[in-house]
C-alpha cells in the first residue's frame, strides 16, 4: 500500500463527499484540521498515516446531519478505506 496515494485518494473522496457541506464542515475546515493534526503528530509518538486519515475523515457523514446517527460516518469511512485496501 502506498500511503501517499491513499492520502490523495482520501482527499479526493472527502472533497467529493463534502462538496455541498455548509461552511463549518466543508473542505477548508477539513484542510485546517488535517494540517493541524499533521503538525501535532510531529511532536507525538503516533502513526502519522493514521492521524492524517482520521483528520481527513473526521466529518464524513457527521451525525449532526444524519438525525444523530453516529454509525453512518464510520460505515462510510470504512467502506471507503476498504476500497484502498
Amino acid at each position: 500500500m502506498n500511503q501517499e496515494i491513499v492520502i490523495i485518494s482520501t482527499i479526493d473522496f472527502v472533497k467529493k463527499t463534502l462538496a455541498n457541506a455548509e461552511g463549518g464542515h466543508d473542505w477548508w475546515h477539513i484542510y485546517r484540521v488535517w494540517k493541524t493534526a499533521k503538525q501535532i503528530a510531529k511532536t507525538e509518538n503516533v502513526d502519522s498515516f493514521i492521524v492524517e486519515l482520521g483528520a481527513l475523515l473526521h466529518d464524513i457523514a457527521d451525525s449532526k446531519f444524519n438525525d444523530g446517527n453516529e454509525a453512518i460516518g464510520p460505515i462510510m469511512a470504512n467502506e471507503f478505506l476498504q476500497t484502498q485496501n
